[in-house]
């Protein structure tokens, strides 16, 4: 469901997955949708009236999540066929997976620069990928319960972890330490969010409640009761001033944040700096801050909004169908719909599968001018030329990775041969000393 708010409420309903979404994200740009579901597929959603999508299949397990890299140029998506699968947004291809974990993959998620990937599974254990190497650098396990979710804070040097053990626990990423931990809820928590700033986090349990976290101070601040079942999703709004929620109660609430207003954008301007540079130290390069230690204090104020709180369900909002159609598989794509006069599109993302070939003149000079990529016709090698030499590093990369999975095999085969001659040798020795 797309919901617009201005100028009155409305939805358009997307149809197009054969089983639950469990998660959706819009682009940076807020041109694409992605959404991911429980039939194994991935479907990126141009949100207009037409509703195209192109379908990537590529897991063979239900898909729990789907992330953007913070230039829109990456996918992340994690499945219950324990794998993490990166796609690449300008070309619409699978790049390559990411095989650790031993059990289901619930979450993963771009660090703000896109230089790592975070991940959590039911294996009790959460991950850290390098995108350049493409392996795992650091691990941090868990010996009493898994993580729902996982995300990084906004300057991408902690990541938080939403526990099935009612936890939220905080990591520095750069000391490999847990910094703060926090028992605040009575039951599973299943996702959180970061505000802007990094200096508070919002989270969603099960049972029924919002908690809002000080993460200076270390401590909670305020309990939020409006919702009537398990609460499975929270997101704070770009510039931090909203943030919403979703529940079993089939509601969606949009709740006012009344923080300080202070500039959100500034951390997201350092981080897009640090975007495609040459490869630099990253995860040792700044001292890190003492950490704020969590204690326990009683100043918490529970907010309970049900009698304060409209009820939209009562204003029956127009509900418009869109039905998608030529949904394609990875290797192809859907072309994309030019939207109406009326239609709330911002952009459209410079993809050529997904820009038809009849579109208007004013739509394609447009796409150039904001576009940094060069034409066919600019560039030195030939665009078919290019994407076989992408094919063949793709099919390179698959066979150093089988190489790599059979040296460890033999590895393990050469030391069990070794471990059964020593014990034929120690019997034979037993033998001769009997004889």
């Amino acid at each position: 469901m797309l919901w617009s708010l201005k100028p009155h409420t409305r939805a358009y309903r997307y149809v197009g997955h054969k089983d639950v979404v469990t998660s959706v994200q819009f682009s940076p740009q807020g041109n694409l949708l992605a959404s991911a579901s429980r039939d194994r597929t991935v479907r990126l959603w141009v949100p207009d009236r037409r509703g195209k999508s192109s379908e990537f299949k590529a897991h063979t397990a239900p898909v729990r999540s789907v992330d953007f890299s913070a230039d829109g140029q990456l996918l992340v998506t994690a499945s219950e066929d324990k794998s993490i699968k990166i796609w690449n947004m300008y070309r619409q291809r699978f790049l390559y997976s990411l095989y650790r974990h031993t059990h289901w993959v619930r979450c993963a998620k771009f660090s703000p620069d896109g230089r790592l990937i975070v991940s959590c599974s039911e294996d009790k254990t959460i991950k850290i990928w390098d995108t350049a190497s493409k392996q795992c650098v650091n691990n941090f396990s868990d010996s009493v319960g898994f993580a729902n979710f996982v995300d990084f804070n906004p300057n991408g040097t902690c990541i938080a972890s939403a526990g099935s053990d009612h936890t939220v626990k905080i990591w520095d990423i750069r000391m490999n330490k847990l910094l703060q931990h926090y028992q605040v809820h009575s039951c599973g928590v299943n996702c959180l969010s970061f505000h802007p700033l990094g200096n508070s986090l919002v989270t969603a349990s099960s049972d029924g409640t919002l908690k809002i976290l000080d993460l200076l101070e270390g401590r909670l601040i305020y309990t939020l009761q409006g919702h009537t079942g398990p609460v499975f999703t929270v997101a704070f709004s770009k510039d931090g001033e909203l943030f919403t929620s979703g529940g079993a109660d089939t509601q969606v609430l949009l709740w006012k944040a009344n923080f300080n207003q202070l500039n959100c954008k500034d951390p997201n301007k350092r981080n897009l700096k640090r975007l495609h540079f040459e490869t630099s130290p990253h995860l040792l390069d700044i001292y890190p801050r003492s950490p704020h230690h969590h204690e326990d204090k009683k100043d918490i104020i529970e907010i309970n909004p049900k009698l304060e709180v409209m009820d939209l369900q009562s204003s029956s909002p127009p509900v418009v169908d869109v039905i998608s159609f030529d949904s394609t598989t990875t290797t192809d794509s859907a072309g994309q719909a030019v939207p109406e006069k009326g239609d709330d599109i911002c952009g459209y993302f410079l993809n050529p599968s997904l820009v038809p070939e009849s579109s208007s003149t004013t739509v394609k000079k447009k796409a150039e001018d904001s576009s940094d990529l060069p034409s066919e016709s600019q560039r030195s090698v030939p665009l078919a030329v290019t994407d076989a030499l992408e094919h063949i590093m793709e099919q390179l990369n698959v066979l150093t990775q089988t190489v790599s999975i059979l040296e460890q095999r033999l590895t393990l085969t050469e030391d069990k041969l070794k471990g059964c001659l020593e014990n034929q040798q120690k019997l034979f020795n037993v033998i001769q000393q009997r004889s």
